[in-house]
């Protein structure tokens, strides 16, 4: 009889398994930047997830077996708020060496201490790299009022010069998203306290085990005497701090646009209507309705992914 093999339950890739302390994971930008000397500009955007649905594509991917049909496949919807700058990081090996202030709207009071006047970047500055601290505009009729902030890398030459460009105004996701694939950073749904069988996936035991049938048969050797991390225990599961690589971007659109509108008569389930620009990506993202993601250029493209062309000729 052939010996059983199998990985160990439960990934030590992710450890310690807790929840994330914030609601938009961080990004290690020197992965973004590197992957490509095309992508200059801002290299990340903050999206908001709307819900999933089911869209009628043409595919036109070179040499597929569908060339040329119209095919159904899952998509989700972000919803992508227009965003402005709350203040400029200048970086000098990998520290930051100054940071200036350009924005002091009242609506930031919630979440960060704004000063009484905003700075002008007017000075000689120190740095090799330049990171922007961006918040969402929400506006009027959304389902948040307050913003969400986070620290999104500027690529490119002359940048200092560019950014002056950008500050005060509204940056739309347009402007922007020129890459067809895009890496989606955000955290799974929270499923609270769970057991080991849910969350590292032992198997039950017999059912007429003494101590339980859906608790690991050993906590350990006597000798170390403690339990060591490696074991399969109950404990937190889920707001997990994730990366879903490679999605494929469909359409991007404003619903104020002719013929861009996606609203449903009733708004999308749990989420209402989309007021602004959104992006249709292909495939699921993790997390619940309304969780807030952070969007960046793939990191690691590949060719299979690289190569799909999709024509989106419906929603359902």
């Amino acid at each position: 009889m052939t010996k059983r093999t199998r990985p160990r339950f439960g990934s030590l890739q992710y450890w310690p398994r807790k929840r994330a302390r914030k609601a938009l994971p961080r990004v290690n930008w020197d992965n973004v930047r590197g992957a490509g000397s095309a992508n200059e500009g801002l290299l990340g955007f903050i999206g908001y997830k709307v819900g999933m649905a089911s869209a009628v594509v043409k595919d036109e991917t070179d040499k597929s077996m569908t060339k040329g049909k119209k095919i159904v496949i899952p998509v989700t919807i972000l919803e992508v708020p227009k965003m402005k700058i709350f203040s400029v990081r200048f970086y000098n090996k990998g520290n930051i060496s100054k940071e200036v202030v350009v924005s002091n709207e009242r609506i930031l009071k919630k979440k960060v201490k704004v000063p009484k006047e905003a700075k002008k970047l007017d000075g000689d500055y120190n740095y090799d790299e330049i990171r922007l601290i961006m918040y969402s505009s929400m506006g009027k009729g959304r389902f948040k009022k307050s913003p969400d902030l986070a620290e999104i890398a500027f690529n490119g030459e002359n940048a200092l010069e560019k950014v002056k460009t950008l500050i005060g105004k509204e940056i739309s996701v347009s402007d922007i998203l020129k890459w067809q694939l895009v890496d989606v950073r955000g955290l799974t749904r929270g499923k609270g306290l769970q057991g080991p069988v849910k969350r590292f996936g032992i198997t039950l035991k017999a059912h007429k085990s003494e101590k339980g049938v859906r608790r690991p048969g050993s906590l350990g050797p006597w000798h170390p005497a403690r339990v060591t991390f490696r074991v399969p225990m109950s404990g937190q599961l889920g707001m997990f701090s994730r990366i879903t690589h490679n999605s494929n971007v469909i359409k991007l659109g404003n619903v104020s646009e002719e013929g861009k509108d996606i609203n449903k008569k009733e708004g999308f389930s749990n989420y209402g209507m989309v007021r602004g620009d959104y992006v249709i990506l292909a495939g699921s993202i993790q997390g619940p309705v309304k969780r807030q993601v952070m969007l960046t250029p793939a990191s690691r493209p590949t060719k299979s992914q690289a190569k799909k062309k999709l024509e989106l000729l419906e929603l359902r």
